[in-house]
């Protein structure tokens, strides 16, 4: 009698692990069509991408960090989620794609050698192609409106964000120059 129950746990189990694997695919679709909405609204000369934005999901918890110079000064915010990183400028800066270290090492040397690598992992079968590192860079011309970063493994956070931090603040520092 046991054993069945625990057969009938266990079958349970698989519904739902693969209902939330559903939901979370729907999840991925939906925020692709956002995103292509937004983009779509961007173009037609909507005001600011920060109008059109969606907030956080709010099953999803979301540390909002601003990310500030030795002396204080705001750079950007991070909006650090459970696998994501958001990097939004300040208003008042507008840091360029041409300004290194952006392209050289945070774009090339970080953010596209994460790729490369978890690409290389989900070839290989180690992890689900879904879970691929990846990240999409918006910007307004060579001005950098924000960085999206999806499927940041816990190992990786704190080495992005010192990344980033380094690199917003060498940016810094050279356009006040």
């Amino acid at each position: 009698m046991e054993e069945e129950k625990l057969k009938k746990v266990a079958g349970l189990r698989e519904i739902l692990e693969d209902r939330v694997r559903g939901l979370e695919t729907e999840l991925e679709g939906l925020r692709v069509l956002l995103e292509f909405a937004n983009n779509m609204l961007l173009e037609q000369s909507f005001k600011r991408p920060e109008v059109v934005k969606p907030p956080p999901p709010i099953s999803v918890a979301v540390e909002a960090a601003p990310l500030r110079t030795v002396g204080g000064e705001l750079l950007a915010n991070l909006y650090v989620g459970d696998n994501s990183i958001r990097v939004v400028p300040s208003d008042d800066k507008s840091f360029s794609v041409n300004t290194p270290p952006f392209t050289p090492f945070l774009h090339d040397r970080v953010l596209l050698k994460m790729q490369e690598r978890d690409r290389e992992s989900a070839q290989d079968g180690k992890i689900p192609h879904d879970k691929v590192f990846s990240f999409e860079l918006k910007r307004d011309g060579d001005a950098i409106r924000e960085i999206t970063i999806r499927n940041v493994a816990p190992e990786r956070k704190r080495e992005l964000i010192s990344a980033i931090q380094w690199t917003f603040e060498k940016m810094h520092e050279k356009m006040k120059r």
